[in-house]
């Protein structure tokens, strides 16, 4: 099993992979999922000499149990559930509403806090790729390809540092390119693959975005 360092480790990492094929090639645009896939994404678009934007995802968390998703919500009114989890819990309908309003609110105050007034950029045509520090159910992910799709890129690629192989194929089918570069046995969380996953602030999102923005 690979390891990284922290996420900016994981970023150069993916960077390498990419490189090759998506190395300044025009119409390229690099998303990170905030806050931890930030700094993955801007190792990526730094190296690519590309713009980088949030896309913005917030997970719907079991109440009682957050770090399990019962599914997602993203930019743009896209809610993913996940009907495992749902199927094994008592969650009421009145309870997951509950959930989603919060997260909507959280989602909101994000998007003013990374981008303010500023809409999602315009990604039709576009080749875009899509940036976590990885993935454990695939809520997140999913629902961030789900947006990402309304807009109609020209190509969609997932690039993860890590998840767990039990959902590839789903990804794989979701997407015109996934790359991954590690696929824990067995797998527990994300964080079991990098010596440093301290949590990733606001104010580091915004630097990171602004230090982009800067270099291009």
């Amino acid at each position: 099993m690979d390891r990284f360092r922290d996420r900016r480790d994981a970023g150069i990492r993916l960077a390498s992979v990419l490189r090759p094929a998506y190395g300044e090639v025009p119409g390229v645009i690099v998303l990170g999922l905030p806050r931890g896939g930030v700094p993955v994404a801007f190792e990526v678009a730094m190296a690519l000499h590309a713009p980088l934007d949030v896309f913005v995802v917030r997970k719907l968390g079991l109440p009682g149990y957050e770090e399990l998703a019962v599914g997602a919500i993203a930019t743009g009114g896209v809610q993913v559930l996940n009907a495992d989890v749902l199927a094994v819990s008592d969650l009421s309908e009145s309870a997951l509403r509950r959930v989603r309003e919060r997260e909507e609110r959280e989602l909101r105050r994000r998007e003013m806090a990374y981008r303010g007034h500023e809409g999602v950029p315009d990604l039709a045509g576009k080749t875009v790729i899509l940036i976590d520090d990885g993935v454990a159910t695939g809520a997140s992910i999913k629902a961030a390809i789900q947006a990402v799709r309304r807009q109609r890129p020209r190509r969609l690629v997932v690039a993860i540092p890590a998840a767990p192989a039990a959902i590839e194929a789903e990804l794989n089918s979701l997407v015109d390119e996934l790359v991954v570069l590690t696929f824990p046995d067995p797998f527990h969380a994300v964080g079991q693959v990098y010596d440093d996953f301290g949590q990733t602030s606001d104010d580091e999102v915004t630097r990171l975005l602004a230090l982009a923005s800067k270099s291009r």
